[in-house]
């Protein structure tokens, strides 16, 4: 009960905070300037049929064949860099979509530069979708996480030229980022 208490304090704080402001600003930027029509086309078929194939003898086989269509996957990648610089500290702004035919399942498409994100287990080509995700694609509702000490992250929707929600850019940041933190 505790722990409910404090992360909704957590969630109230940082709704108010100028960090937190800024980065639920550049969310809402990223649903109108991120394209869903070239989304879709970023994963090619081959990915998508390799992503959910396990081999005994190749444990690398699905990520080995993750290939991307090179100019929808530029092109939203840069809009992404361009996005996570509208605030004046590491962020970073990351492309997630649901998996076709598995439905509570998602995939990061696009990680950015500080590989900051409250949700993403590194090397995981894709995971259960989080309930806040599913609100976003669901309702199309901007949300605003601060699940984990420090972190915000601001979920926005992402449409297609018809209007439906094909995913959701996770404008994250960290208020004491460790500079030092994937140095091995």
């Amino acid at each position: 009960m505790r722990y409910a208490l404090w992360l909704a304090l957590a969630a109230a704080l940082a709704a108010e905070d100028r960090f937190t402001q800024q980065l639920e600003e550049t969310a809402r930027v990223a649903s109108v300037m991120v394209d869903g029509d070239v989304c879709r086309r970023i994963v090619t078929a081959r990915a998508m049929e390799y992503m959910l194939r396990t081999d005994p003898k190749d444990r690398f086989l699905a990520g080995d064949n993750y290939d991307v269509n090179a100019d929808a996957f530029d092109s939203v990648k840069k809009t992404l860099i361009r996005l996570s610089r509208l605030v004046p500290f590491p962020a970073d702004a990351n492309l997630w979509m649901p998996i076709p035919g598995l439905p509570g399942k998602v995939r990061i498409v696009i990680r950015n530069a500080n590989e900051l994100s409250q949700f993403w287990p590194w090397g995981a080509l894709y995971q259960n979708m989080e309930p806040e995700m599913k609100t976003v694609l669901e309702t199309g509702r901007r949300v605003t996480v601060a699940r984990k000490l420090g972190w915000v992250s601001a979920l926005a929707p992402v449409r297609d030229s018809l209007g439906d929600i094909v995913g959701l850019v996770e404008v994250a940041g960290r208020r004491n980022p460790d500079a030092r933190e994937n140095v091995k």
